[in-house]
């Protein structure tokens, strides 16, 4: 793929997997931009249509779920094709509910460089997919609700589980601990967020017909 083709949008809220993934294309001769989440992928397709995004789902101001439903409501971005790239979000239902509203392949990270750059290729020389027809935004919300409490509820019980081995734990082993523990009450609270945000908009729209 040429720069005259297209370029590659990599949307990632985690500073060193966004720069590993914007390196690792670059090298590879793709011409890449980077978004750290979904408000700033929109913008940078507003500018200049990409012929491949890839992106992360949890993230802050708006998710990988919300982009891609943005995206397939739009007769003009309908037909990006979208590549997920989740740590969280790997349960059967997860990559499920990815593919119905129109994600074009799920991969789990760690990201296998030896699958992955063939992959980016494959796509890129297929042209873009069928568009699929966008689901209702009820039932959009409906699913996406869905995910959201289960991944809640999970966060919940690790969150939990780390502050009790918090306190069995050296002073040389508290750190990094405390930095991770720190980064899933983050999400958690992200999450709640989103939730809440949600129940609003459902309350607000009629169950279709």
């Amino acid at each position: 793929m040429s720069a005259q083709q297209g370029y590659l949008l990599v949307v990632d809220d985690v500073p060193d997997i966004l720069e590993l993934l914007d390196a690792m294309l670059k090298f590879k001769g793709y011409r890449v931009l980077t978004a750290r989440n979904g408000q700033e992928a929109l913008a940078c397709i507003e500018q200049e249509r990409p012929a491949l995004i890839i992106a992360d789902i949890l993230m802050p101001k708006m998710d990988g779920f919300t982009l891609v439903n943005r995206l397939r409501l739009n007769p003009q971005t309908r037909d990006i094709p979208v590549v997920f790239l989740s740590a969280t979000y790997v349960a059967p239902e997860d990559k499920a509910f990815a593919l119905t509203i129109g994600v074009t392949r799920f991969i789990e990270k760690p990201v296998d460089v030896e699958s992955f750059l063939p992959m980016i290729a494959e796509y890129l020389t297929q042209g873009p997919p069928a568009p699929l027809e966008p689901l209702s935004e009820y039932d959009f919300y409906m699913g996406y609700r869905k995910r959201l409490e289960v991944k809640l509820k999970q966060k919940n019980t690790q969150i939990a589980r780390d502050q009790h081995l918090l306190g069995t734990l050296s002073e040389s082993e508290r750190p990094s601990f405390e930095t991770s523990l720190h980064q899933t009450i983050s999400e958690r609270d992200e999450m709640q967020h989103l939730i809440s945000q949600i129940r609003e908009l459902l309350e607000n729209k009629a169950k279709p017909e």
